[in-house]
């Protein structure tokens, strides 16, 4: 596998994506970046959003995978994701449903390029975090169905519908574990490289909507976990965080700046990676609580 740091014979390298929404676009530039620098884990760990990226990346992990992966987040539209219906919503309310949005649409996106239908079938191992809803455990796909298993992780609670995997009944990775660095070091991990989707530091407003301000209230979570997880795992790894974009002015429900988003993020990883390379430098200041008001 190439990198672009010399590794000792010991040495595992791990990519680590989590949650966020739309704003796993910035994860697709920080990939673009990385592939052009030759820089290619042993394994990839991702949740939610994450999974999709990451997986996507894992099955095909050059310039042409990721620019599958791009093509598809040019073509994503909110309504592809999230159709919410009023009468799913009077459903859900009246207990007759456990979620507001019919998964097909995001079904039909997921299967759109993938070039192979098993998750053990990727050229380099893929873990997707999905939650147990029964018992709140983290649970690791590194096999089966790569459909079942993105949705699974992508199931936020009572958006999407549960999805059943070998009698578990699964929802969205990120309330287990929503920054899977421990996941990674467990896996045996002693260099990992973490692609924050960031969160949107420039609104002037909060988001409108129950989705959209749940999207947002998770983003916040995501990267608050993320800064506790990267003091808790520093002397545990060689960590690499890369900086988020900042600022970012659309929320993590607003799809209509994919391609923005992608380019300022390559852009912006190129010069970091021109400047640190894969250096282990502490929490992005980008990830700090702030504001740009």
């Amino acid at each position: 596998m190439a990198h672009s740091m010399p590794q000792s014979g010991n040495q595992r390298t791990a990519f680590v994506l989590a949650g966020g929404g739309s704003l796993g676009a910035v994860q697709v530039g920080m990939l673009k970046a990385l592939t052009r620098q030759q820089v290619i884990p042993d394994f990839v760990v991702g949740a939610s959003v994450g999974a999709i990226n990451g997986v996507y990346f894992a099955l095909e992990p050059n310039e042409a995978g990721v620019a599958r992966l791009e093509r598809i987040w040019l073509r994503i539209r909110r309504a592809d994701i999230f159709p919410v219906s009023p009468v799913n919503g009077i459903l859900a309310m009246l207990g007759r449903r456990d979620h507001l949005v019919n998964p097909s649409l995001l079904r039909s996106l997921i299967e759109s390029e993938l070039p192979c239908q098993k998750l053990e079938e990727a050229r380099i191992p893929c873990y997707v975090i999905a939650t147990d809803v029964l018992t709140g455990a983290e649970i690791a796909l590194a096999s089966g169905s790569v459909v079942a298993a993105l949705l699974a992780s992508a199931a936020i609670p009572a958006v999407f519908p549960v999805v059943s995997i070998d009698n578990r009944h699964l929802i969205d990775g990120g309330v287990a574990n929503n920054t899977p660095i421990s996941t990674a070091l467990k896996l045996g991990a002693t260099r990992v490289v973490v692609l924050p989707t960031g969160m949107s530091c420039s609104l002037q407003a909060p988001p409108r909507g129950a989705v959209a301000m749940a999207l947002h209230a998770l983003n916040l979570l995501i990267m608050r976990q993320l800064l506790n997880d990267i003091e808790r795992f520093a002397d545990r790894a060689d960590l690499i965080v890369l900086p988020p974009l900042c600022p970012v002015a659309n929320n993590a429900y607003d799809f209509s700046h994919s391609d923005e988003l992608i380019h300022r993020a390559e852009a912006h990883t190129r010069l970091w990676l021109r400047k640190h390379g894969l250096h282990g430098a502490g929490a992005p200041p980008e990830l700090q609580p702030h504001t740009h008001q």
